[in-house]
């Protein structure tokens, strides 16, 4: 079956914020480059990212009518004459920055912000900046590794680290974090019973000491900070001696001039925030 002359795609509309997302047709090119592959897109997911760049509160310029989405699980269609890892049919994604090759580069090409994302049916890719699914996962789930995926084994600093975290979302000996009871509890139903435990920061506001109880007085090895300068100071009192906060989130906001004083905390405790 020949491939469609056009695709659905969102883009950003303009204007006053927040912004909407407008749908647009938009063709597919006609010839490939030599090294360029055609995907259809089965599944995305969305980070908060996307919602944050539609409400002006995302910390870094984005392409004005941008395609957003930065994770998606994908079906090649064609491919350039110089392609040679991959064939029609085959299960892909790609890297969350296309410039992020070998970890050396000085620029930043990030999908869904500084380059058009996957929000749409059909995009083309380098085949540098794709890689082979996983056969055991659906398309839904596969569609969660590019950002969201690798974002959280990143942040739990893996395969290395192998102690208690306070997770604000995920974990290994986790500590969940939440203002939801409703949540919590579902957190609870994912693990063995007595494998996890929780937090209602509502409940307990100054929940490093909760943490510390929870612990031991010993405190966490890790934690996965997603609210950002609001809370990155109880974070840090939440950690064992070398423990590490992993930012990956500003969920708080991203005011850099109410960031908290985190040298004079993390020197003490030989922490690392990452």
């Amino acid at each position: 079956m020949a491939n469609p002359e056009t695709y659905k795609a969102f883009r950003r509309s303009t204007g006053s914020l927040p912004q909407t997302l407008d749908l647009v047709s938009e063709k597919i090119p006609s010839q490939l480059s030599s090294h360029d592959v055609l995907i259809r897109i089965h599944a995305i997911s969305l980070n908060y990212r996307d919602i944050a760049m539609m409400d002006g509160t995302y910390p870094v310029n984005v392409n004005e009518r941008g395609n957003p989405g930065s994770d998606c699980a994908a079906e090649v269609m064609a491919i350039g004459s110089e392609v040679k890892d991959l064939k029609i049919g085959d299960r892909v994604t790609h890297i969350f920055d296309l410039n992020n090759i070998n970890g050396t580069e000085e620029t930043r090409n990030v999908l869904g912000g500084d380059t058009d994302g996957v929000l749409r049916q059909f995009a083309v890719f380098d085949q540098k900046v794709l890689l082979h699914l996983p056969e055991h996962l659906s398309w839904e789930e596969a569609a969660c590794i590019t950002c969201a995926g690798t974002t959280a084994w990143n942040a739990l600093d893996m395969p290395r680290n192998k102690g208690t975290a306070l997770l604000q979302g995920t974990g290994i000996r986790p500590i969940i974090t939440s203002s939801s009871d409703d949540k919590l509890k579902l957190a609870l139903s994912v693990g063995k019973p007595g494998s996890i435990d929780t937090i209602n920061y509502r409940t307990h506001p100054n929940w490093e000491e909760e943490t510390s109880r929870l612990t031991n007085g010993r405190g966490v090895d890790i934690v996965v900070e997603t609210v950002g300068p609001a809370s990155i100071a109880q974070s840090l009192s939440s950690l064992a001696r070398r423990g590490t906060v992993s930012l990956v989130g500003f969920l708080g906001g991203f005011d850099m001039d109410r960031f908290p004083d985190t040298i004079s905390p993390a020197l003490l405790t030989s922490a690392t925030i990452r």
